[in-house]
């Protein structure tokens, strides 16, 4: 094993976080891929799964869990994570970064930083644990976080939230067939979403004395990945004071990046990109957002969590080609 690239293992490698962090991982410049886990797939290639990866690895899934690695990424699913670090453990001296729901609340006896680094960027530098935010948290937070820094959220914020199949994992439901996803839009989880909690906890952070209610409506989409947040609230300042606040937030964090002109959806597709814009009618604000909920919103913001805790420039293996047609 190389002994200057940093040692990394996967938990969960079979499923759509596990392949994108794969993909990522085997072109990183500063990173040995010491094994991938999956019980259900030990012992075949890994391009028996994600068959785009055939010709560029050998490398095999494997059951059992090495100890000489550096970092390990947890891609289980929600309130497996939990169980796993229960039956399984590390050598103290081993980086976790959790792409599961598990750890990212705050709670008593948590060890996990939040791992948003447009939010905690110093605290994650300094970390042992990351709790990965969820998709939409981050394309929401991403979009609110300025406002919030400013003490200067509203008490109503109203926000519609569209994202694609992959967003549902890779287990098969009823809503996730291509017979029913194709020419269709429905509503879920309206004002419940379980990334509400992660949403408020990090607003607070900023602003800790707010009050406001978020409506949030998320929304199922005739696509594979990404997502498009849409947030209306009302505020007194003018369309220029908004662009300022967002532009200065955001200039020292290379992901997200701020537009004067209207976004879309393919200026993020592949990418570890967030996009933002914002817009306003009389006293009406629309904010709108951006990025692929398995890069930005999943395995490419745990990656650049990673470049973070080993103090990696915050892009390495993340200079990524957006799909523009």
């Amino acid at each position: 094993m190389s002994k200057d690239k940093i040692k990394v293992g996967i938990v969960g490698g079979a499923g759509y976080t596990g392949g994108e962090l794969l993909r990522l991982l085997l072109n990183h410049p500063a990173v040995e891929l010491v094994f991938i886990h999956s019980k259900s797939q030990a012992n075949k290639p890994i391009y028996s799964i994600h068959t785009d990866l055939f010709g560029d690895t050998d490398l095999l899934f494997t059951a059992e869990l090495q100890q000489e690695i550096d970092v390990v990424f947890l891609c289980l699913g929600h309130g497996d994570a939990q169980v796993f670090l229960q039956e399984h453990s590390f050598e103290h001296s081993v980086k976790i970064i959790d792409l599961s729901q598990d750890f990212r609340l705050k709670k008593d006896g948590n060890p996990f930083v939040y791992g948003l680094p447009e939010l905690n960027r110093d605290q994650i530098k300094q970390a042992n644990y990351i709790a990965n935010p969820g998709c939409f948290a981050t394309a929401i937070q991403l979009a609110l976080l300025p406002l919030a820094a400013q003490q200067m959220l509203p008490e109503s914020i109203h926000i519609q939230a569209i994202t694609g199949s992959t967003g549902a994992g890779q287990g098969l439901a009823s809503t996730s067939h291509f017979s029913w996803r194709a020419n269709n839009l429905s509503v879920y989880k309206a004002f419940t979403h379980q990334h509400l909690g992660e949403i408020g906890e990090s607003l607070s952070q900023l602003q800790p004395q707010t009050k406001s209610a978020i409506k949030f409506i998320p929304e199922r989409g005739d696509f594979a990945r990404g997502i498009f947040v849409s947030i209306m609230m009302e505020s007194s300042l003018s369309l220029a004071e908004l662009q300022e606040m967002y532009a200065l937030y955001y200039n020292p964090h290379p992901f997200t990046h701020f537009s004067e002109d209207a976004i879309h959806l393919k200026q993020v597709i592949n990418t570890n990109k967030c996009l933002i814009s914002v817009d306003k009618h009389q006293n009406d604000v629309l904010i709108t957002s951006t990025l692929d909920n398995l890069l930005k919103g999943a395995s490419g913001q745990a990656v650049q969590n990673m470049n973070l805790l080993f103090g990696l420039e915050e892009k390495t293996g993340l200079n990524l080609k957006a799909s523009a047609f």
